[in-house]
């Protein structure tokens, strides 16, 4: 059974916004190598961070959701993390059915889905 994860990685400042669109490319690649599929990608852009990381003030925020199959994936893609030196921080967390509707509900699917119930429930 596929699960659905999110994935949250803070890129470094220095970068230019084609090298960070490339490091973003990069790990989508290693995802779907590994036998994921994207479902979602937000890139948040150059962010102030919260405390200074490698003496360093902001970072690109990038977001992708993704759905697979058991927790090699997340853990080889962890991997690809810490060997990647612009990568400052990431964080990867797998999504109960409540936070896969919130995310789904987020990207506005479950919107139209209601919508839809409503208008079928009025006839």
């Amino acid at each position: 059974m596929e699960k659905r994860y999110e994935t949250v990685f803070i890129l470094t400042p220095v970068l230019s916004d084609e090298q960070a669109k490339e490091a973003a490319k990069k790990l989508k690649k290693t995802i779907t190598d590994l036998g994921g599929k994207i479902v979602n990608e937000e890139n948040w852009g150059l962010r102030k961070l919260a405390y200074p990381i490698q003496k360093k003030t902001t970072g690109f925020y990038h977001l992708l959701e993704f759905a697979g199959e058991g927790q090699e994936i997340v853990a080889n893609l962890e991997v690809a993390y810490k060997r990647d030196e612009r990568i400052l921080r990431f964080l990867t967390v797998a999504l109960d059915k409540h936070a896969v509707k919130y995310a789904d509900k987020r990207k506005g699917l479950v919107a139209e889905g209601k919508t839809k119930k409503k208008e079928a429930t009025a006839s």
